[in-house]
């Protein structure tokens, strides 16, 4: 055996080269040349070329990347061949390298298994595959090299479980296999390395906890065992390992205590990373003797305050991430303590219940800070001028918080400033024109806040991936120059005052994917140049003024998904290609004035992915439609037959028609002194027109088995019409009582151009004669379901015996959505409308309990400002609204305005929550003030004394003290919040009020923070 072995070797390097090159290599030993060789043989590409010298011509110990022959026996004792980009898999022959101590292939491209073979170096210490595609589990047969003290296996494929005996490699100090598909659970025979000084499974699906065996490690200096499935408590003894510098358990579901004396037990702490998990307690006030820190990452936890105030005395500190936590301060001397921190590069304080004035010391930060976030909090004040001072900024993200005053010009100078989030606040005024100064800024967040203006055109100068301007108090025209914004991905201008046609150079933004328009007074006709938008996917222009047809040129769109067109003047037939968009996933075009035949095929197929309500004039579609049928084609004979038909009567009957005429100007006459026939406020075709017979008939003569409510001026029905699908509620005026025609025309003026989800729909008018020959005046409208909130506010007995309830949820998703009426009416609608009587008997809540305003008959116009109405004609009409809920300037003669509207809605949410009505008789106090001076009273201490006792909280949860104490504070704050609102909203002195929509945002941030919790 040894012979042939033998002949064969003489026989391969004979073929290889020449014989004195095959006698220097025997007698060096041929079998690293021949393992060498295979290895060679194994590599499918070899981009440097590192492996053309391993050929005969030089010896193999002097092959790129043999380093470290011993002298004596010539053997490879280290192979390193690390980042050469070097494809293929690991020849098994490896394992003949038998003097090998060190393997460094790291970074490359190989492949395949692990060889089994490479247990056969008994003499390996160092074994680093990193960062490769290797496949297939741990190698077993490593156990058998006893030396080895480095293993690093990370960035693979590698997958199954870890070994569950250590005991075989004493000598281990490196363990590194992150970043593969490990899973199972950590081995506690982990803890018996007791030279262990790193050990690396992060990025990997472990599950269970963290063995008690680990705080063995007495020489651990890395533990990483972060973004795995780890549960359970910590064990405590793991904070004890003093030579700990990084300690990585960040995105698990780790619990337990940060111990109150970590930065004692581990005084060489560099790193602590452990954010996203369910660790609770208070934050270690220990944590600042931990002078060496540089990370300290605990964002994404239930950890509470509060937070040192020294922790200025950490000199290394560059990461201090405690956003997403419990900690609910307003004492900021924590903050000013930060400025000492000389290095820091990101602060995250964001999502803490974090209160007061947002401190100026801001702008006394590191000039090195790179990552500001304040977001979600209850910060008040404004941005300081200051804050230009951080130069290094990247990122800034103060959204979500009650911040008001403008935006300084300062904030021109972050220049290196990439994304700028301020939205869901206060601020007002205009941007400022040094904004176009931040050249490098790609997503601008500045919606949902008071700011005013327009647009200042060196904005667009800027290559904005993303804008979001939505929800403000913008005007004017949408700039030309928005065609230099060739990047931006994502444009939202919606519900602001932008008026004018769209620029015609739209089509430019090529890179756009969602385009927002909506809610604006826009006109003119849709761009055909939008067709240029190619990458298009989300297209809103709802709530506009645009008129024409759809232009064709949109059908180059492919890749539309979702688009909104409703609540426009778009005319014209529906176009044909929509039938071929395969993404779309809704395309809504109603309430606007198309006509003509509604294709049936491709979307057109399916009606919950399209929407063609409200427009009157179409006609055919599929059946779910309950479209009427589209007229034949008439032949060409026939028209002619029809045309001289038609010519026929018109010479037969003049004279009929002109008696008709004369007839109904002598009515006219006979009628001069009524009023005005508001048939006329309701002209257009779209509100079918009914008699006094459709209504006897529908509500079975007005019975009073069909009578649902009552009021001043009339009473109201439900009924069955035959030409309306759905129910309906019939709004019969007593015409008798004075003001009641005043109240109708007023009701018709003010519902003929209004159209939103939290309005009371109208579906027509009658004005008639009833068979008596008396006036009679009727409103239609849409059937609620639920009745008012006054009938579940305040039930009747047989109704609180029934258990009619509204939960908490359900009162602040009403008190939302009235409150996105009554912004709509003030700010959003074709002309500034002023309701006058708002009470919860005028809130109508349909199947779903979405609540809708109702009952317009005080609604006035404001042409001018909303604090502007003639003084003449209140003293003509008297106090408008209903006692408790009148603002008390309206009873010095002031006119109506929109913030007597705001007062009027802050009553009506106090009563929502407290559950008492706004007079003596409810609130039985002494010295009876109102309902606001109840409810401040027992702010911020009493509130849970104050709210409705027929509100049913849960406060249950999953059985856990800390999450049931977390719940009840959150429910708390909450309820806390939404009483501020509404006495905000209710104060005495008009100007003190907040406006209605920052009324809302501040309803959406309670509302967000009780879903957090489960309620």
């Amino acid at each position: 055996m040894i012979f042939n072995f033998l002949r064969f070797n003489i026989l391969f390097f004979f073929v290889l080269g020449t014989s004195k090159t095959f006698v220097n290599s025997f007698s060096n030993n041929v079998t690293d040349q021949q393992a060498l060789l295979s290895f060679k043989y194994s590599i499918t590409d070899d981009p440097s070329g590192v492996l053309d010298s391993w050929n005969n011509s030089l010896h193999f110990c002097y092959w790129t990347g043999t380093y470290t022959c011993s002298r004596r026996r010539q053997r490879v004792t280290v192979l390193n061949l690390s980042s050469l980009h070097l494809a293929g898999a690991l020849s098994p022959h490896i394992g003949n390298l038998s003097f090998l101590r060190a393997i460094h292939l790291q970074t490359n491209r190989f492949h395949g298994l692990i060889p089994y073979e490479i247990g056969r170096l008994l003499r390996l210490q160092h074994l680093n595959l990193g960062n490769n595609s290797f496949q297939g589990g741990f190698p077993a047969n490593l156990r058998h090299c006893k030396d080895i003290r480095y293993i690093y296996l990370s960035g693979n494929n590698l997958h199954g479980k870890l070994p569950t005996d250590f005991s075989p490699w004493p000598k281990l100090e490196v363990f590194n296999v992150k970043h593969n598909q490990i899973d199972g659970s950590i081995p506690p025979s982990i803890g018996n390395l007791s030279n262990l000084r790193i050990l690396f499974l992060s990025y990997n699906y472990l599950t269970g906890g963290i063995p008690l065996e680990l705080s063995h490690l007495a020489k651990l200096e890395f533990l990483d065992l972060q973004q795995n499935s780890l549960s359970g408590m910590v064990p405590i003894s793991l904070y004890n390992i003093s030579s700990l510098y990084k300690l990585g358990l960040n995105e698990n579901a780790l619990k337990g205590i940060l111990p109150s004396d970590l930065g004692f037990t581990l005084p060489n702490l560099q790193a602590l990373y452990a954010s996203h998990n369910k660790f609770s307690g208070p934050l270690p006030p220990s944590i600042v003797n931990a002078s060496n820190l540089i990370i300290f990452d605990i964002q994404h936890n239930s950890i509470t305050g509060p937070i040192p105030n020294n922790l200025g005395s950490l000199p290394n500190l560059e990461w201090l991430g405690l956003g997403s936590n419990l900690l609910g301060l307003n004492d900021w001397n924590f903050f000013n303590s930060l400025v000492n921190c000389t290095r820091l590069k990101t602060l995250s304080l964001d999502t803490n219940g974090l209160t007061g004035e947002l401190p100026s010391s801001i702008a006394n930060l590191s000039a090195t800070m790179e990552n500001l976030y304040m977001y979600s909090n209850h910060i008040r004040g404004s941005i300081p001028h200051g804050i230009g001072k951080l130069v290094n900024l990247i990122n800034l993200n103060l959204g979500d918080n009650f911040l008001t005053g403008s935006i300084p010009q300062s904030i021109g100078r972050l220049s290196k400033l990439g994304v700028l989030v301020l939205s869901e606040n206060n601020i007002v005024r205009a941007i400022p024109t040094s904004i176009s100064n931040m050249t490098r800024l790609s997503y601008l967040y500045i919606q949902d806040n008071l700011l005013q203006g327009s647009i200042p055109t060196p904005l667009f100068n800027i290559t904005l991936e993303e804008l979001y301007l939505s929800n403000n108090h913008f005007r004017g025209a949408i700039p030309d120059e928005i065609v230099f914004m060739s990047n931006c991905i994502v444009l939202n201008l919606s519900r602001n005052l932008f008026s004018g046609p769209l620029p015609s150079n739209i089509g430019s933004l090529k890179q756009l994917v969602t385009l927002d328009l909506s809610d604006n007074k826009l006109s003119g006709e849709v761009p055909a140049t939008l067709d240029g938008c190619l990458m298009l996917e989300e297209l809103y222009m709802a709530g506009n003024l645009f008129q024409g047809r759809i232009p064709s040129s949109l059908k180059a769109l492919k890749n539309l998904a979702l688009v909104d067109l409703s609540n426009n003047n778009i005319s014209g037939s529906i176009p044909s290609f929509f039938e071929g968009f395969r993404y779309i996933i809704f395309l809504d075009l109603s309430h606007n004035k198309l006509e003509g035949e509604v294709p049936e095929k491709g979307i057109f197929s399916n009606a919950s992915v399209f929407s063609v309500d409200g427009n009157l004039e179409l006609c055919g579609g599929i059946q779910a439609l309950h479209l009427p049928s589209c007229p034949r084609k008439v032949s060409r004979n026939k028209k002619r037959s029809l045309a001289l038909r038609v010519l026929l009567i018109g010479i037969l009957i003049p004279l009929g028609v002109l008696f008709a005429c004369l007839a109904l100007i002598s009515y006219r006459r006979r009628n001069s002194n009524k009023l005005n026939d508001p048939i006329r406020i309701l002209e257009d075709d779209r509100y079918p027109r009914l008699s006094y017979q459709d209504l006897l008939l529908a509500t079975n003569e007005f019975s009073p088995d069909n009578l649902i409510g009552e009021g001043k001026y009339g009473s109201v029905y439900k009924g069955n019409l035959e030409s309306v699908e759905h129910m309906v509620a019939v709004k019969v005026l007593n015409v008798e009582v004075h003001g009641a025609n005043k109240t109708f025309l007023a009701e018709c003026e003010a519902l003929r151009n209004i159209r939103h989800r939290n309005l009371v729909k109208i579906i027509t008018i009658c004005s008639s004669t009833d068979f008596k020959g008396n006036d009679f005046k009727a409103l239609v409208f849409e059937f609620m379901a639920n009745g008012s909130l006054d009938s579940w506010l305040h039930p009747s007995p047989p109704d609180q015996q029934n258990e009619r309830n509204l939960t908490l949820l359900q009162r602040l998703n009403i008190a939302i959505d009235i409150a996105l009426g009554v912004d709509y009416l003030h700010h959003h609608s074709h002309e500034s409308i002023i309701h006058s009587d708002l009470k919860p008997s005028n809130i109508l809540l349909d199947e779903g309990f979405v609540a809708h305003i109702g009952d317009f008959g005080l609604a006035r116009f404001s042409f001018a400002t909303t604090t502007n109405v003639s003084q003449a004609q209140m003293s003509s009409t008297g106090v408008r609204g209903t006692i408790g809920y009148v603002p008390p300037e309206y009873g010095m003669g002031v006119g109506i305005s929109a913030e007597g509207d705001v007062y009027s809605y802050g009553i009506l949410l106090l009563e929502m929550f407290s559950g008492k009505r706004p007079t003596c008789s409810s609130l039985l106090l002494e010295n009876c003030n109102n309902l606001h001076e109840y409810v401040r009273k027992a702010l911020p201490q009493r509130v849970m004394n104050i709210i409705d006792p027929r509100i049913k909280i849960d406060q249950e949860g999953d059985g856990s003290t800390t999450k049931q104490s977390y719940r009840k504070a959150t429910i708390e704050a909450c309820l806390a919040s939404i009483f501020e609102v509404g006495l905000l909203c209710s104060a005495e002195i008009p100007r003190d009020r907040i406006d209605i929509s920052v009324a809302i945002k501040q309803l959406h941030v309670g509302r967000d923070k009780l879903l957090q919790c489960g309620q």
